[in-house]
């Protein structure tokens, strides 16, 4: 069996940094170095400063263009490091189409910082392409897609959008972090650029901040790299050491989680007292054929309202399990409350609009028993109904 016929999962163990060709380690060597003797004037080695290139900095730079099925993979210091160079791709006077539920960092990047570099911006619902169509302007240059979207887990068609950004010219960038490249391959689909935050499910282990790029075209890849060593917001080689640690573990994880996330899922959606669950895994997902069609699984992560804010706050004083915390991705399930925490850089009125509200709750299921989650989410829901009946 050659190489290219082994599965997504062992080729996450078995490629070209296996091990060490100098040692035999079985273990990327952690390069701390920041400056590289050079033989001569005339010559130069490979490496000369670490903003520019690092070896453990490269072996997952290497690492994540293969999963993707990328030419190139570049390594950054945070989710929003990538997110933000690969806007620096834009220039003034260029217009940009945006998911309209997208993360909240992604919202105040666009905002607060293009706007001042005269870069214009339309955020629209991208499960509509006639609204994503009328959105686009002569100077349209990049169609920015999040699917599944944060939080509320809406699909976008990616092959659809590419599609329709090639016709104008334009440039299809992809948050893929929900999915991770195991279930969801946006190159395949006609992307131009995958973003990852690798702090999430790639790291896994809420250990590390870290931020990934991958181009499929190599000239991209050039211009995105040239960003990156000009704004100089590169993965240290700790962080890139613990995200491929990550890695090695990513399809065993993503598994059991999606498994318990859809039992959670299922029995959210038959609690009298919640209202509306988000998640591509349940049939009656408005998109969940779209979404099935371009992913091989529903992920991890899901969203969930209740029926009002004095039960919402009683039920996230009463759970026990989950961490309550920004962030998602990790062993652990992470209940997070958008409305203050991943989208605190919304204005209210922009949440309003885009159906974030204030007794929803995201749920990141970890590598717990589901079962074990759903007594937990059981009992405080009990626990809840009672305060309140007694007030």
């Amino acid at each position: 069996m050659t190489k290219q016929e082994y599965s997504f999962e062992t080729q996450l163990l078995h490629n070209k940094h296996k091990f060490d060709p100098n040692t035999g380690a079985v273990s990327v060597p952690v390069q701390y170095a920041s400056t590289f003797h050079q033989p001569s004037v005339d010559k130069f080695g490979k490496f000369d400063y670490s903003r520019s290139l690092n070896p453990t900095r490269e072996a997952l730079e290497d690492i994540i263009a293969d999963m993707e099925g990328g030419s190139r993979g570049l390594a950054f210091s945070s989710g929003m490091a990538a997110i933000s160079t690969a806007f620096l791709l834009l220039s003034q006077g260029d217009h940009v189409v945006v998911t309209e539920d997208v993360y909240g960092g992604t919202f105040r990047m666009v905002t607060q910082v293009l706007t001042r570099f005269g870069i214009e911006h339309t955020f629209v619902d991208m499960t509509n392409l006639e609204e994503v169509k009328a959105a686009i302007q002569p100077n349209t240059k990049v169609l920015y897609v999040e699917t599944p979207s944060n939080p509320l887990l809406k699909v976008t068609d990616i092959e659809a959008i590419s599609t329709i950004a090639k016709g104008i010219g334009a440039w299809t960038f992809v948050d893929n972090t929900f999915m991770t490249p195991y279930l969801q391959r946006p190159l395949d689909l006609g992307a131009d650029i995958v973003l990852h935050s690798a702090t999430k499910f790639l790291g896994g282990h809420s250990d590390t901040l870290s931020g990934l790029a991958v181009v499929k075209d190599e000239e991209l890849g050039k211009q995105l790299y040239a960003l990156q060593n000009s704004f100089g917001a590169v993965l240290g080689v700790q962080d890139a050491w613990l995200v491929m640690r990550g890695i090695k573990t990513l399809s065993v994880r993503m598994n059991q989680s999606q498994e318990s996330a859809k039992q959670i899922a299922t029995y959210l959606e038959n609690h009298p007292l919640i209202t509306n669950v988000h998640f591509p895994g349940l049939e009656n997902h408005p998109q969940y054929e779209i979404h099935s069609r371009q992913a091989d699984g529903p992920g991890a992560v899901l969203s969930f309202e209740i029926e009002n804010e004095d039960f919402f706050k009683e039920f996230v004083n009463h759970v026990e399990l989950p961490v309550f915390a920004v962030s998602l991705g990790g062993v652990e399930s992470i209940l997070s409350y958008p409305a203050k925490m991943s989208h605190a850089a919304m204005p209210v009125s922009e949440r309003q609009k885009r159906g974030i509200s204030n007794t929803l709750l995201r749920l990141s299921v970890g590598l717990e028993s589901p079962e074990d989650i759903i007594n937990d989410f059981s009992n405080a829901l009990e626990l809840a109904s009672r305060h309140l009946i007694k007030e």
